[in-house]
């Protein structure tokens, strides 16, 4: 099973999204500690499902404030993750069934660093191009994120 561990590499010199990213590290590593503790791990997960909730909500907004295309390829991965997010809680719920809960959070951790690497640094990339604040949700020059529309993630894969 991968760890992840916050560190500088992760990092992306952008104060907000930084914190948010540690403590969604910190979050999927008390899910997956929990998990191996053997003790109840739905309050874990429940916590990272919150979290990444607001933490992805918050992207989608600046992506929206700054011209990014809402069929992007980032906003699609967001997406994913909650769905089975989501869907993994609901098996555990449900079902009765933690097989999903003790994939998931090695698949998230597996997952992160390359998000994080290429998504989330071309959206702090775009903002900084655009002038746009996120701490006040202020852009500087309100038509340059017309100019600077993205609707792609850069990738071969995105349609």
């Amino acid at each position: 099973m991968s760890s992840l561990a916050w560190s500088d590499q992760l990092a992306l010199n952008q104060p907000q999204i930084d914190s948010t990213h540690q403590e969604f590290v910190e979050l999927l590593q008390r899910f997956r500690d929990t998990l191996a503790s053997g003790a109840d791990p739905l309050p874990a997960l429940r916590e990272l499902i919150a979290h990444t909730e607001e933490h992805f909500a918050m992207e989608e907004r600046w992506m929206a404030a700054t011209g990014f295309a809402p069929e992007n390829c980032h906003s699609k991965q967001h997406s994913m993750v909650l769905d089975t997010l989501r869907e993994v809680l609901r098996y555990a719920v449900e079902l009765k069934d933690s097989e999903p809960m003790q994939i998931i959070g090695g698949e998230l951790a597996q997952w992160f660093p390359a998000h994080a690497e290429m998504m989330d640094a071309a959206l702090v990339f775009h903002m900084q191009q655009v002038g746009f604040d996120p701490a006040t949700g202020t852009l500087r020059e309100p038509l340059a994120a017309e100019s600077a529309s993205i609707s792609s993630c850069g990738s071969s894969s995105c349609g």
